[in-house]
């Protein structure tokens, strides 16, 4: 009997060890306790970490800081502001300018730019450098110099940088089509001056249209805002630079932030990177932007005009107006048609055709896909077009010709000379970031002489503006006829 149990025993004992080692060596992965390093010394009580479904690593922003960080960097900016107090009494005598006192304002910046280029290119947002007098630049080592403007472009409040520096290390451009609602980004830039500064977020929306541009200044532009809109924190400082996606590549400018106090509130925007390389590149080769125009009013399709205009639906971007000569009207493009897709892409809103028909120069051929008023689909070709109803683009050289200290100029027509009593000057066409500007000049004055030398054609006002450095002396006449005389330092 006992030797029974006892052979009863052994073979129950048998058949459990083997059991045992074949559940042990076939037990899945992450049933097991793990192993981690805890100051050095092995936890053998934690569990693994079971990650959803379709995740495989937990996300981490190490490398995309590290990649980006060193791109960043810190814009300051001194502003002065010159008023003249003239002396009449000297100036009957003496001539315009003489005896006059000057009285300066000083202020200052700060922002942030990203380097894109090994040369020294450096983007940033218009508003960061505008009423500059001087701007500097410090790297993420703390080195400095300083910076110079090649362009900027108030449309979509970029702006390009240049400085003579070492070993610096441009960012790499991503593409800001390919992003989506809901990944990862990371914004770096300089808020409240504290240098390299790294936030997270997710992108929240793109194409967002805030009315940003139009309502900072009242300057006679077509505002270009198709924003990616994110819940990272921005503050102020960060205007100017990175958002960047997980791999550390440049997606978007920071710009602005939604804050009903001034600082961050849940939402910041950033302009596309696809758009800012269009942008920054016409800059670099030619000092202004290259803009291209479809020659339309247009408006997005919500309920009330779907139904007003008896559509089928509301997707696409409705025409209100064809403009005479334009692009579209060229191209055949009637009043009350629907704008479906640009190539192969939909646009559904006013900020996302701006976009895409602002990384376009003139003279670019633009397929589109237009639905008309028979609910017909087509697809029509356009020869896109600058704001003068030229395909060509403007060379460097003749833009340099009309253009000085951030002004673009133009001739008087004979009815504005018998207007303004006078038969000489010319006039400020734009005006962009540079000493005219900060200075007080607006569009619409005419600088009749400089340093009591009559002006008389825009090549030669241009010339005597691009001279060496020194303090020149404008006679100036405004809109309403009044006579003023302004002296600074270039």
């Amino acid at each position: 009997m006992n030797t029974n149990i006892k052979t009863l025993g052994l073979g129950i004992l048998g058949g459990i060890v083997p059991l045992s080692a074949f559940l042990y060596f076939n037990t899945p992965q992450e049933d097991k306790k793990a192993s981690q390093l805890l100051n050095g010394q092995t936890n053998n009580y934690a569990l693994p970490t079971k990650l959803p479904e379709g995740v495989t690593t937990l996300t981490n922003f190490t490398e995309a800081s590290e990649n980006s960080l060193n791109s960043v960097v810190h814009v300051t900016t001194k502003v002065v502001k010159t008023n003249f107090q003239r002396d009449l009494f000297s100036e009957f005598f003496y001539g315009p300018g003489a005896g006059g006192r000057e009285f300066k304002q000083y202020g200052s910046g700060s922002g942030s730019g990203v380097i894109v280029s090994t040369e020294g290119y450096i983007i940033t947002n218009n508003h960061v450098i505008q009423d500059a007098s001087e701007i500097e630049v410090i790297l993420n080592d703390d080195s400095k110099y300083k910076a110079k403007v090649v362009g900027v472009d108030p449309s979509t409040d970029l702006a390009v940088l240049k400085i003579d520096g070492e070993n610096l290390q441009p960012i790499v451009l991503g593409n800001s089509d390919q992003l989506k609602v809901g990944e990862w980004v990371l914004a770096v830039g300089n808020p409240f001056n504290l240098t390299s500064t790294v936030t997270a977020g997710i992108v929240s929306a793109k194409a967002r249209n805030i009315n940003l541009l139009s309502d900072r200044t009242k300057q006679d532009f077509v505002p270009i805002e198709s924003f990616i809109q994110t819940d990272a924190a921005v503050n102020p400082g960060n205007s100017g630079g990175a958002l960047v996606n997980t791999k550390g590549e440049l997606v978007g400018i920071n710009t602005a932030i939604a804050s009903q106090t001034g600082s961050y509130a849940g939402y910041s925007f950033a302009i596309p990177v696809n758009l800012v390389q269009k942008v920054i590149s016409d800059l670099i080769d030619f000092g202004i932007v290259q803009r291209a125009f479809l020659g339309v009013q247009i408006a997005d399709v919500n309920q009330d005009l779907k139904e007003e205009n008896k559509l089928p639906n509301l997707k696409g971007v409705f025409i209100a107006k064809v403009i005479q000569g334009g692009s579209a009207d060229k191209a055949g493009i009637k009043d009350g048609e629907v704008i479906l897709k640009i190539g192969s892409k939909e646009v559904n809103s006013v900020a996302s055709l701006q976009e895409e028909v602002g990384k376009r120069r003139p003279g670019d051929k633009l397929s589109i896909t237009i639905r008309d008023k028979n609910d017909k689909e087509k697809v029509q070709e356009i020869v896109l077009r600058n704001s003068d109803g030229e395909t060509t683009l403007i060379s460097k050289e003749e833009i340099q010709k009309n253009m000085a200290l951030g002004a673009t100029f133009s001739e008087l027509t004979s009815k504005e000379k018998k207007e303004l009593f006078i038969d000489n000057g010319v006039k400020i066409k734009t005006l962009n970031t540079g000493k005219l500007k900060s200075e007080g000049l607006i569009e619409g004055m005419v600088i009749t002489k400089v340093n009591n030398e009559i002006i008389r054609s825009v090549e030669q006002l241009t010339s005597k503006l691009s001279q060496s450095p020194g303090v020149v002396w404008l006679e100036i006449i405004t809109e309403s006829g009044q006579k003023l005389f302004k002296g600074f330092e270039i």
